[in-house]
């Protein structure tokens, strides 16, 4: 299993649910992408092609240990994810899109923000707001106080490797963004068995984010699981239990070839995983 963090974010944003998939015996690598875990310009030096770039040798690596290879992401790590498998039909066993973003149209981001896809794409072709950034704002996409204090804390100590940066500038929105229009040409192409998970209080991207994927993708195999306990960030707020859980089970019926919903076809049945951790 390859999994994939979001814009801005880190590796250890994906551990517990690595580390719960590895419990189980599965082969997990928590990738690092381009530009990431490092200064804002770090960031702004990649580009999305960069970051898909990263992705593909993250997953070819992975590739070579494993007989059966599944890709995952949080937020945009889950369009990367989606991205990876529109373009892979034959090496994806199956997609996990968790949290996924399009549109930043969640219920605590302001007005202006959903308009990022069509203002700054054109910003940055112009080069105006090259130092722009966002700074991430309460509830930082973390509905358990604790854990947002802690995570909080680690963004604002300067140590990005930790817990992220703690803003995103206008270039990189405008990167991801080029990103996002990408895969919404292809997602058509995206055949393989398919699990979004969202939570219905996501504060950063709506429910409409995981039901664009649910409806537009090509797979007959499709489930969508809603949270109610958590914000944006699934993986690591309340309900990170549930989300390793439910990906258990994903990846336990597409092996063998029997979905618990009721799919027009059922996908071949797939061979094991091994069994080891490749740490990220």
């Amino acid at each position: 299993m390859l999994l994939i963090h979001g814009l801005t974010g880190t590796p250890a944003e994906m551990r517990v649910v690595a580390r719960g998939l590895n419990c189980a015996g599965y082969t997990v690598h928590c990738m690092q992408l381009a530009g990431h875990c490092g200064s804002f310009d770090d960031l702004l030096a990649t580009s999305w092609q960069d970051w898909r770039q990263s992705v593909q040798l993250a997953a070819a690596r992975l590739q070579r240990c494993t007989d059966t290879f599944f890709v995952g992401g949080l937020s945009m790590g889950a369009v990367l994810a989606l991205d990876y498998a529109a373009h892979h039909r034959d090496r994806v066993a199956g997609v996990l899109a968790l949290a996924p973003v399009f549109d930043h149209d969640g219920w605590s981001m302001p007005w202006y923000a959903r308009l990022g896809r069509w203002i700054l794409p054109p910003l940055k072709r112009l080069n105006i707001g090259r130092r722009c950034i966002t700074d991430e704002a309460p509830p930082y996409g973390i509905k358990d106080v604790a854990i947002r204090r802690r995570i909080v804390g680690k963004m604002h100590s300067g140590r990005s490797e930790q817990a992220g940066l703690s803003g995103t500038p206008w270039f990189a929105l405008a990167e991801m963004y080029g990103l996002v229009e990408a895969v919404r040409r292809n997602m058509r192409e995206i055949t393989c068995p398919c699990l979004i998970i969202h939570s219905d209080e996501d504060d950063v991207a709506g429910e409409r984010n995981a039901l664009l994927v649910w409806r537009s993708v090509s797979s007959t195999w499709i489930k969508l699981v809603w949270l109610s306990d958590s914000y944006h960030m699934v993986t690591i707020d309340r309900e990170r239990r549930k989300v390793i859980d439910e990906s258990l089970a994903f990846i336990s019926e597409v092996r063998a070839g029997v979905p618990s919903g009721d799919p027009t076809c059922a996908p071949t049945t797939l061979a094991s995983m091994d069994a080891s951790f490749v740490p990220g």
